[in-house]
């Protein structure tokens, strides 16, 4: 019995020896991958926007020519036991068995042996088969060769992105200078890289991480004593200048698609498999869009406006046609290769057609109904009283929806939300796309007028479902994804798939509340630049923060799509810009004129669910049969169910004089005909929920 066992062990012991070491790679024939093809980004013509990755650079360097801040730099980032071990981390070789086997998380704990094994003999596959070879090569090398032959490997060899592969390369990518010649700073940023090359990146799309992982590196070298604290200081405050001499077309949208496809794919694939990306860029409008953005924040340098962002899209397909992360990509100085269209900003004014669409959604008013736009406080538990006021500092008596959304006045949109309910606000805040809105305990009722900071992206996908009847569709820069053979890999359906977040009809009388240019001349004036020409049928809305940090245009009918922002990067605040006047709406006009120039207008298509009829101006109420003289009717638009019954006797004694009197939804006493004069504040009371009650 005994025998038959350890016949059975051996046995297995041969088969799992063969399956794990079967044509295991010559560790004493350490040499370079195989030629890689690069990844080519294509715009939906088909020009070539960018390449990832076109070749493994490699210029082999002496590790004996190299500072030794440059060796201190990587060993601190990514091995500081190189010179004791015998080619494994006993911590890290714990660290990943946790992982692996209780955390279910395949993760490393490489050493420099590992990582130069893995890069020249094996492959990036994430499986245990794969890490015990790893194991195995690592100490056949480190018998093999001596400690500095590895890392003089190593330097040559590891991928610091791009097409940078090996010290050298990437210095003279990142700096135009050999590594012989790196400083204590520029050699920090390097060693930084390998680790995530894409990712940290300084040309990457968040060229900020570079930064945060070079401070890491540093604090390392100084807690492992390769350097002094007066040299950690002084390395901190050497300002970086980088290489900008690479062509770069769509350079923040070829970048952030570049992060997409390394994060599905894997940054091997995209490195050396020549993949062959279809993108829905139109490269044609994204250098109008550039240069729109570029001119016009040029114009603004008296009103201390420093950057500019624009995006475009297709509000039916998702699909984005031009992306804009800044004022210059290359202008490294003002920070230019921060995309801003990623970047949490607060929305201003822009939010609030999202805070009417869902309260008529829920038909909890309509576009005429009627909230006092008065002096108004707003009381809820645990926090300060909050008594906003509005962007010209005046107040405008009795307001139907259709003109508070219009002129974008402030105290109806609060109420608009109050009365929706803040829980039930956040909630369906998500469903429109917005990701960075989750928990309402983190918010008052300034939200609806910009309190939450949100991206660029989340805010088009919002504005998305108003423009696409309703239905939610996620922004898709990729229509296409085919390999070196021409096989595909993905393809983008013409009508993707979408998420039905309001009715059609909720998002038809928002839509033609935005594009009613009587309805916000009051404001705006008739002539002003959210007037597009020969387009009387664009949507669109305006938003400045209080503190003037961050202002937006953003508008669109049917087909198109356009935001723009203007700002600063380091959130300083702008002077004399005026929603519809200077700032961002100049750039929105230009774009969008750009954008519909060949194109005939396209109204949005009444719903069934959408009815009309004549109210009366002042009440918002039915018109009665006679009209009186004091109705004035207009014409207004509906949800089912939700028309207003017939004014009648509205009169009320106040001081002696009849007067026209109604109440709002919040049980506020409204004097529709009052000549000036407001009352006293009121102050309305909310739940925990932040609902008006």
């Amino acid at each position: 019995m005994k025998l038959q066992r350890l016949i059975v062990f051996g046995i297995l012991t041969l088969v799992t020896g063969i399956y794990l070491f079967w044509d295991l790679p010559n560790p004493m024939m350490l040499t370079s991958n195989p030629p890689s093809a690069s990844t080519k980004l294509l715009d939906r013509k088909g020009n070539l926007i960018y390449e990832i990755f076109f070749d493994q650079r490699r210029t082999p360097i002496s590790l004996k020519t190299l500072p030794a801040h440059v060796i201190n730099a990587t060993l601190a980032a990514e091995d500081h036991d190189f010179y004791k071990h015998s080619g494994f981390s006993a911590r890290g070789i714990a660290r990943a068995f946790i992982n692996t086997f209780f955390r279910r998380s395949l993760q490393g704990g490489s050493t420099i042996t590992q990582q130069l094994v893995k890069n020249a003999l094996l492959t990036s596959d994430r499986t245990i088969r794969r890490k015990i070879r790893e194991f195995t090569l690592s100490i056949i090398v480190e018998i093999a060769y001596s400690k500095d032959q590895i890392l003089e490997m190593y330097l040559n060899q590891v991928p610091y992105g791009g097409t940078a592969y090996g010290i050298e390369s990437a210095s003279k990518t990142y700096f135009g200078k050999s590594a012989s010649e790196l400083n204590l700073s520029e050699s920090s940023l390097l060693a930084g890289l390998p680790q995530a090359p894409s990712y940290y990146s300084p040309f990457g799309s968040r060229p900020e991480q570079s930064k945060i992982r070079q401070i890491y590196v540093l604090d390392q070298m100084l807690s492992n004593k390769f350097i002094t604290q007066a040299e950690h200081d002084q390395a901190l405050e050497t300002d970086v200048k980088f290489d900008i001499s690479t062509t770069l077309k769509a350079p923040h949208f070829s970048l952030w698609v570049k992060d997409l496809l390394a994060e599905k794919y894997g940054l091997k694939k995209i490195q050396e498999e020549g993949l062959v990306v279809t993108t829905t860029l139109d490269l044609d409008l994204q250098i109008f869009a550039q240069d729109a953005v570029a001119t016009e924040v040029a114009k603004l340098k008296r009103e201390k406006v420093g950057n500019g962002a624009a995006l475009v899209t297709q509000p039916k397909t998702g699909q984005i046609l031009a992306m804009v992360g800044s004022k210059d990509y290359f202008n490294i100085k003002d920070e230019g290769n921060v995309n801003v269209t990623l970047a949490k900003r607060q929305p201003g004014s822009a939010i609030k057609p999202i805070t009417y669409a869902i309260g008529i959604d829920k038909k909890l008013f309509t576009a005429a109904t009627v909230l006092a736009d008065k002096p108004t406080c707003f009381a809820q538990a645990n926090q300060e009283l909050y008594c906003p006021v509005n962007y010209d500092g005046q107040w405008h008596g009795p307001t139907q929806v259709r003109f508070a959304l219009a002129n974008s006045f402030n105290i109806p949109a609060v109420k608009a939300l109050v009365i929706t309910g803040l829980s039930n606000f956040v909630a369906t805040a998500s469903a429109f796309g917005f990701t960075t809105l989750t928990d309402p305990t983190k918010y008052g009722p300034s939200l609806t007028l910009g309190g939450g900071e949100v991206t660029m992206l989340d805010l088009v996908t919002a504005f998305g479902v108003l423009a696409n009847t309703g239905q939610r569709v996620n922004l898709n820069p990729i229509l296409e994804v085919r390999d070196r053979f021409g096989q595909i890999l993905e393809k983008t359906p013409s009508l993707p798939a979408n998420t039905r977040v309001i009715s059609a009809g909720a998002a038809y009388i928002v839509s033609h509340l935005l594009f009613d240019n009587g309805a916000r001349s009051a404001t705006f004036g008739q002539f002003s630049y959210l007037v597009v020409p020969k387009h009387p049928e664009v949507s669109v809305k305006t938003g400045t923060t209080n503190d003037k940090r961050d202002n937006w245009t953003i508008g669109y009918n049917p087909d198109i799509l356009v935001a723009v922002w203007v700002g600063n990067n380091d959130n300083t605040p702008m002077s004399n810009v005026a929603s519809g006047v200077t700032g961002a709406s100049p750039i929105w006009n230009k774009i969008m004129s750009f954008s519909l120039k060949d194109k005939a207008p396209h109204w949005p298509v009444q719903p069934p669910d959408v009815i009309g009829g004549m109210v009366c101006s002042l009440s918002g109420l039915k018109v009665p049969d006679p009209a009186p003289a004091d109705c004035s009717p207009r014409y207004e638009y509906f949800l089912k169910g939700t028309f207003p019954p017939v004014q009648g006797d509205l009169k009320k004694n106040i001081d002696g004089q009849d007067h026209m009197v109604i109440y709002d939804p919040l049980g506020v006493e409204l004097c529709l005909d009052c000549p000036g004069g407001y009352g006293e504040t009121n102050i309305i009371r909310l739940d925990k929920n932040g609902k008006a009650y």
